[in-house]
């Protein structure tokens, strides 16, 4: 199940970015005062009473025959059609403008869920002026100040009330698995050339596939699989057509709904710097993930010393990745692509286990008598207990008696003992610092 989507949507330089950074708790888009600086989308997740979602902040909806203007309008009506909740933004200091009641209108055709955010509410003489604001027929207008952080935790109360019920029909014998990368790296063909068919359009062009396309199929010993290729991910600044900007966010989406990704790298071209920005999409989704190193068929005088040299790259360079498998296949040779389904489901097995209390307490104090926590001021950290806490990914909470005497590297070391004692191979594991009272 997806997250639920929540498009921030309005009139140029009412502070859209400002209250989408805020929630999402780091600066993502650029913040400016020149109206129309957001050009593209822009997405990150959020979290708020422990219901996730995703984001997308938008250009500002401007009615205009500008070029720029339209191309802005447009990418805000393809967030709006995808959002499951819309947040319109308008700003206390102008009240009610002629361009707020024409955004207004967009909203009314959508038929979703509109929440009202009066942006600048920054002191309390200004909450008297919130009230005009019912004019645009939206319902409650909510006060807040994006900078401040004020009336924020009233506003996503009222965002997460319209969020869409969850789907209990998922099929849990289907392990659903997604082909992510830059343009032109072989996700298609390598589908293809899974299925034995040309069941998505292949093409040397890059950008062919607009949009996410699954594929359901069976191995011969039973397991069930969904296979969804989607399109090659571009940079923001490349986001030229809406239809761009529409297959980004289905991919987006395809890697949310997946359990396990597959990150694909074109071995003729080498890593990119985009390619690194793809693969963060996947890692802070916290889904499991397999490297797959397209085109390896191209390489001249390979053997197994290239392929080794191409890895230890490959762990330099995503050193985030350190717990992803990797595989050199050819889509056109068909080299290894029997191997990718046993790899999904061992990463997907890794990635729903589970690990009993007591054994994970019995490798985590064995951890900390092999290498006692370092002082900090006279200090010294003491680990109490563990306990996980769920899956998808294994999350652990490790209790503590106090979470700032633990630096980063021992609990980088902490990981890595889990990880050696249970094999979480091909998934992310989250550790959580509690204090116990």
């Amino acid at each position: 199940m997806s997250n639920p989507i929540v498009a921030v949507v309005g009139r140029p330089n009412v502070g859209k970015s400002t209250l989408f950074n805020r929630i999402a708790g780091e600066r993502i888009s650029i913040v400016e005062d020149t109206p129309g600086v957001t050009r593209d989308r822009i997405y990150a997740h959020g979290e708020w009473l422990g219901k996730n979602f995703s984001m997308i902040d938008t250009g500002g909806i401007e009615m205009s025959d500008q070029p720029l203007s339209t191309q802005i309008r447009e990418q805000a009506e393809v967030a709006i059609d995808e959002a499951d909740v819309i947040v319109m933004v308008v700003n206390v200091e102008n009240g009610v403008t002629d361009a707020d009641e024409q955004v207004a209108k967009i909203l009314y055709r959508s038929n979703k869920p509109v929440v009202l955010a009066v942006n600048k509410v920054d002191n309390p003489e200004r909450r008297t002026q919130i009230y005009d604001f019912y004019s645009l027929g939206l319902g409650e207008p909510y006060p807040i100040s994006s900078v401040h952080g004020v009336g924020l935790g009233d506003l996503l109360d009222e965002v997460i009330k319209h969020f869409p019920e969850k789907n209990d029909e998922i099929d849990d014998k289907k392990i659903r698995f997604s082909f992510i990368g830059r343009p032109n790296v072989g996700k298609s063909s390598i589908v293809n050339a899974m299925l034995g068919e040309e069941r998505v359009i292949v093409s040397d062009i890059a950008g062919t596939t607009r949009d996410s396309i699954n594929t359901e199929f069976k191995t011969p010993d039973g397991q069930e699989f969904t296979m969804v290729d989607t399109a090659g991910i571009k940079k923001k600044g490349k986001l030229y057509e809406n239809t761009e900007r529409y297959a980004l966010m289905r991919s987006m989406r395809a890697i949310d709904d997946s359990d396990v990704v597959l990150f694909v790298l074109n071995a003729e071209e080498g890593i990119r710097e985009l390619d690194k920005h793809v693969a963060g999409y996947a890692h802070e989704a916290g889904r499991a993930i397999v490297i797959v190193v397209n085109k390896w068929d191209t390489i001249p005088d390979r053997d197994q010393r290239t392929m080794t040299d191409f890895t230890n790259l490959i762990r330099q360079e995503f050193q985030y990745l350190s717990y992803a498998p990797i595989i050199f296949v050819s889509a056109k040779t068909k080299q290894r692509l029997h191997k990718l389904p046993a790899m999904v489901q061992e990463a997907y097995e890794h990635h729903t286990r589970r690990v009993q209390s007591a054994v994970l307490n019995d490798v985590l104090m064995d951890a900390v008598a092999a290498n006692p926590a370092p002082t900090s001021n006279g200090r010294r950290l003491r680990i109490y207990y563990a306990t996980q806490v769920a899956v998808q990914p294994p999350t652990f909470v490790i209790f503590m008696n106090d979470p700032d005497l633990m630096h980063f590297s021992y609990e980088r070391y902490l990981e890595n003992r889990i990880r050696a004692a249970f094999d979480f191979t091909g998934t992310p594991i989250h550790i959580i610092k509690r204090q116990r009272q």
